[in-house]
């Protein structure tokens, strides 16, 4: 049984997650907190790969984390795309959670132009812009669907979104990749601004920047994930752990004291 795919993840497989994260205090991490580090979007990549069995694409792959079952199934692949940021406290606020989808700019504005949308046509026709973002995302999956020759199975494939705050407080939640329906939503171009706005009746599901970098945001309902974890924080390092560099002179002593001589 497949962990997000075949079942929920166990309480046993969430803490190995949570160590995996926590080591990354030790100077490794991508983030710089105070005199340390801590774990960033391709820690998180690797660490949901380790903690689950699955491979890690460390690549723009559509999916950064592919979990298979033991060949013998004969079994398709399943994918993970992967993503974090510091919006935690959002959640909270008004019940959505963040998820920065792309900023594939160039993909999203090609499929526009082929319906005839340009930026400045775009506020008048924002409905047809918001089918031509929704199209392309979707061949981004079909694109690697089992269904159409390629190794994934795009219907037990998901989002897994690491949410953290400034208290270090971290929550995971799982959401499917049908996240949303354009001809459901209400497009719209907020007076001034440069994006593109998606209201599914209670707020904005949908941006897209179009004037800067062409990120495409999603906020899903937290209520509507699939799973969602507990709260919980990094373990903390052990004091007599050595930093980044006493790491190197502790695996390497020779080598280490000859450097530090030369």
């Amino acid at each position: 049984m497949i962990p997000f795919v075949d079942r929920a993840p166990s309480k046993g497989e969430i803490e190995r997650l949570r160590l995996i994260l926590s080591t990354y205090q030790d100077g490794t991490g991508m983030l710089v907190h105070g005199g340390a580090t801590l774990p960033g979007w391709r820690d998180f990549e690797r660490s949901v790969a380790l903690a689950f069995g699955g491979a890690a694409s460390e690549s723009k792959a559509i999916f950064d984390v592919v979990l298979s079952a033991p060949a013998a199934d004969g079994r398709p692949q399943y994918g993970i795309s992967c993503k974090m940021r510091r919006e935690l406290n959002r959640v909270v606020r008004d019940g959505r959670v963040t998820i920065e989808l792309s900023n594939a700019a160039g993909e999203f504005w090609s499929a526009l132009r082929a319906r005839e949308v340009s930026e400045a046509t775009l506020s008048e026709r924002a409905d047809i812009a918001g089918v031509a973002l929704d199209s392309v995302v979707r061949a981004w999956h079909q694109g690697v669907s089992h269904a159409a020759g390629g190794e994934v199975d795009i219907g037990r494939s998901y989002y897994l979104v690491l949410l953290w705050n400034k208290d270090l407080d971290y929550q995971l939640f799982q959401f499917p990749l049908d996240l949303w329906d354009a001809s459901r939503l209400k497009w719209s171009v907020p007076s001034g601004a440069k994006r593109l706005c998606g209201h599914d009746g209670n707020g904005d599901l949908i941006e897209w920047y179009f004037g800067s970098g062409g990120q495409l945001k999603l906020y899903p309902l937290a209520t509507t994930a699939i799973w969602r974890s507990d709260r919980f924080r990094l373990e903390p390092l052990p004091a007599t752990l050595p930093p980044a560099i006493g790491k190197a002179a502790t695996y390497f002593p020779d080598h280490w004291a000859a450097a530090t001589s030369i």
